[in-house]
């Protein structure tokens, strides 16, 4: 089978793309033929044999030149002119989409019809509800569901895209056309790594009948059973949406109990100037393995719609219990009191008496940590066989 695997990014930037690597490197181990498309970067590690890509967009750059950067999330004649040489030369049977809006945008799936080619398409984010991507603005509590059945005006209002109200424009003019000219229909199959996911991605009517619960995979990791230490981690990108300087609120409050933080990201000086908190930096592989198995247990204090996070199925297959925010999916993973603990996502009043409640309770720890060895997740070749068998009853449609 011969897959054109499709992403914004092609380097490893987060848990999309961590999805995307791991998952064309086994289909290749399988013999499938994969190939690539995403931006331009000098960063990227996988491409196409044609080295044809869609420019690269940086929607957080200052400079005037990129001012007219939102009025490209609409459609991109280049991006499809680019896509189309390498479909041409490829002939993929089949493409597999993950994050495009904004910088690839949809015009990349009319180009893929064109060519009668089915696409299946992991939705890492709520795009296809929510203009941001986040279901989430700073003038609500919780998820923010305003824009459902297509009242993106509210994108605008709430300047949601960036803090800006151009953007958050174009971001709801991008809403109102796809909905009029049903372009997600395009899709021939949507997965959705989480109940959470698919609930909400299916208020979106062009998708209807179209979604599979597909929970995503995790490495095969076998605990070293290396000695616990008693200090509380987290770990993943160091940026807003993440509950990062809600966690700092909490951590500031208990100084007492030290803190690793293990990751990068805008808001690194902000956890630098606290004294208890211990920034280990972005690590992968056995050093990310190796914190997290000896940490007293994990906190992820997200405050946006965490889908299926990587975070919290590698903390228990280390058997290190979670502290998880309950929002998004993030309380499907979680047993309350069994293999962690849930607490409200924002409430860092809530998330400083948690933290210290378990700190204290090493026994509640230890047990919780003994439930997390019963869990079980896919490993990447069980996912493998349900996505190929997804992936040929699309091409025999």
């Amino acid at each position: 089978m011969r897959i054109l695997l499709v992403n914004k990014y092609l380097w490893r930037k987060g848990g999309a793309e961590t999805y995307v690597l791991k998952l064309g490197a086994y289909l290749s181990s399988l013999g499938h033929e994969v190939e690539y498309f995403g931006m331009e970067d000098e960063r990227n590690i996988v491409g196409n044999r044609i080295g044809a890509y869609a420019p690269c967009i940086d929607f957080h750059k200052s400079s005037p030149k990129y001012l007219t950067y939102p009025f490209r999330i609409i459609y991109s004649r280049g991006t499809a002119r680019r896509i189309r040489a390498v479909i041409e030369d490829f002939k993929p049977n089949l493409v597999h989409v993950n994050n495009f809006n904004f910088q690839l945008t949809p015009s990349i799936l009319y180009e893929i019809k064109k060519h009668g080619i089915p696409i299946v398409y992991t939705a890492h984010d709520v795009q296809l509800v929510c203009p941001n991507h986040k279901l989430r603005n700073e003038n609500t509590d919780g998820l923010c569901r305003k824009c459902y059945g297509g009242a993106y005006i509210n994108c605008i209002g709430n300047r949601c895209i960036h803090s800006s109200l151009l953007r958050s424009a174009i971001g709801a003019a991008e809403g109102y056309i796809y909905r009029r000219l049903g372009t997600y229909s395009l899709l021939d199959t949507v997965i959705c790594p989480s109940e959470f996911m698919e609930r909400e991605l299916v208020h979106n009517i062009a998708i209807e009948g179209k979604t599979k619960k597909l929970y995503n995979f995790i490495d095969e990791i076998k605990p070293s059973g290396a000695e616990r230490e008693n200090y509380v981690l987290y770990f993943g990108r160091y940026s807003e949406e993440k509950g990062i300087r809600t966690l700092i609120k909490a951590a500031k409050a208990l100084g007492k109990i030290q803190f690793v933080f293990a990751g990068a990201g805008e808001l690194e000086n902000e956890i630098d100037a606290v004294p208890n908190i211990r920034n280990v930096g972005f690590l992968t592989g056995g050093s990310l393995h190796s914190v997290i198995e000896k940490a007293a247990f994990t906190v992820l204090p997200s405050e946006w719609s965490e889908n299926c996070p990587f975070s919290v199925m590698e903390s228990q297959t280390l058997r290190t219990p979670v502290l998880g925010a309950d929002i998004g999916g993030i309380p499907e993973l979680i047993d309350e009191g069994v293999t962690g603990m849930l607490f409200e996502s924002g409430n860092a009043e809530m998330l400083k008496e948690k933290i210290e409640y378990l700190h204290e309770n090493r026994e509640l720890c230890r047990a919780m940590s003994s439930n997390c060895a019963s869990l079980r997740y896919d490993t990447i070749s069980e996912y493998a066989d349900k996505l190929v068998k997804i992936y040929s009853d699309c091409i025999k449609e």
